[in-house]
């Protein structure tokens, strides 16, 4: 007897397509043919310097205690975290990526009955974790790419219990300052949560943008999410973190699976957070990236959306998606976002300065195809 396996998963579930990763390199040369060692990967918003020798160096130590269980608690990473963050360890709730915790928290306090806000062209998880929980997502439109914060707050009814706000904005890049975010927040009733996802923050610099933890005193219904994955140089290892009041942490704690942060994520990311000079490496080598990206689409008459994050959304001027597999096929992997309603744009992730300009050299042949392409192809 045949199954609709499909009609048997629960009702959020069934409507949901799987989240899209950026193309891995191996995955596009075995495709292609291609030698891996000539793909350039600016798809996935990766630190392009690699890890941090630290990190490097307390992976390797973790290697010796594999046949034994992490520790559940992350008390040294919790730690050293609430020693930088000037919070306390109870404050800390740990996640495999800050993507785990976007869905702990969704998990821990929306349901059938509840709404949950987030903003056009924001990261695709807020919609995902609330779609399969049934809980009704409330999409905001989007002001000039990013989030209407007015508009948000006006979306709040009794029965919200979540606001997602991506600070920088992962596809667009865009940014709020300090004062635009406090607003937001004191708009915002004390029982509805606000998830001030903070993946990006480390490469803003300057007073004019928010330091979501220093709010938390103001509002206790502020939970702050953050990751290893980016500035950090950890995305294979999956290890964030979220900071909130110690009451909402300890829901967190009941939701969140044991040893959810592998042993060798929590060495690795406790050992970086005293690797000062790769974060300001990190800094430094993805602001001259930005500039480079910037002068480049310039040069080529595209228009793109100013970022405050590791990447750029380029409008290619046609449906990205053929220029997506132009690039594929000249060993350039980036990232078409036209499942974020931007159908036009592919999101660039910044590289090192030979690797940004490869595909700088790309894209007018991707753009604008050659004769016999447009003839034959």
């Amino acid at each position: 007897m045949s199954v609709d396996y499909q009609a048997l998963a629960v009702e959020g579930v069934q409507g949901l397509m799987p989240y899209q990763a950026g193309k891995p390199i191996d995955e596009l040369a075995r495709e292609l043919g291609l030698d891996p060692d000539t793909i350039v990967k600016l798809a996935s918003n990766e630190n392009p310097l690699g890890p941090s020798p630290r990190a490097l160096e307390a992976a390797r130590d973790a290697l010796s205690t594999l046949c034994r269980y992490p520790d559940g608690n992350g008390f040294n990473l919790k730690a050293r975290l609430a020693d930088r963050l000037h919070v306390g360890p109870a404050q800390i709730t740990l996640g495999n990526g800050s993507n785990d915790l976007l869905e702990i928290i969704t998990r821990s306090f929306a349901d059938r009955d509840s709404e949950v806000v987030y903003s056009q062209h924001a990261f695709a998880i807020y919609a995902l974790v609330t779609r399969a929980i049934g809980a009704r997502g409330v999409e905001v439109p989007a002001r000039d790419w990013g989030h209407d914060l007015d508009a948000m707050a006006a979306a709040v009814t009794d029965r919200t219990r979540l606001v997602f706000v991506a600070n920088p904005n992962n596809p667009t890049g865009t940014v709020h300052g300090a004062e635009a975010i406090e607003q937001f927040l004191a708009r915002v009733p004390a029982h509805v949560l606000v998830v001030l996802d903070e993946a990006y923050c480390e490469y803003l610099e300057g007073d004019a943008y928010p330091d979501g933890v220093e709010l938390l005193s103001r509002f206790p219904n502020l939970i702050i999410t953050r990751t290893f994955s980016k500035a950090w140089g950890l995305a294979a290892l999956r290890v964030g973190y979220s900071v909130s009041s110690a009451a909402i942490a300890d829901i967190l704690n009941r939701v969140r699976q044991p040893f959810n942060v592998d042993s060798i994520a929590l060495a690795a990311a406790t050992a970086v957070l005293d690797d000062e000079e790769y974060l300001i490496r990190s800094r430094e080598v993805n602001s001259a990236g930005l500039a480079q990206l910037s002068q480049g689409f310039d040069a080529l008459g595209l228009s793109y959306i100013p970022s405050a994050g590791n990447f750029v959304a380029v409008d290619v001027g046609e449906e990205a998606g053929a220029v997506f597999q132009r690039l594929l096929a000249a060993g350039v992997i980036v990232r078409p976002v036209a499942g974020y309603g931007m159908p036009r744009h592919l999101r660039v992730s910044v590289g090192l300065s030979a690797e940004n300009q490869r595909l700088l050299d790309a894209l007018p042949d991707a753009i604008n195809p050659v004769v016999d392409e447009v003839l034959h192809g």
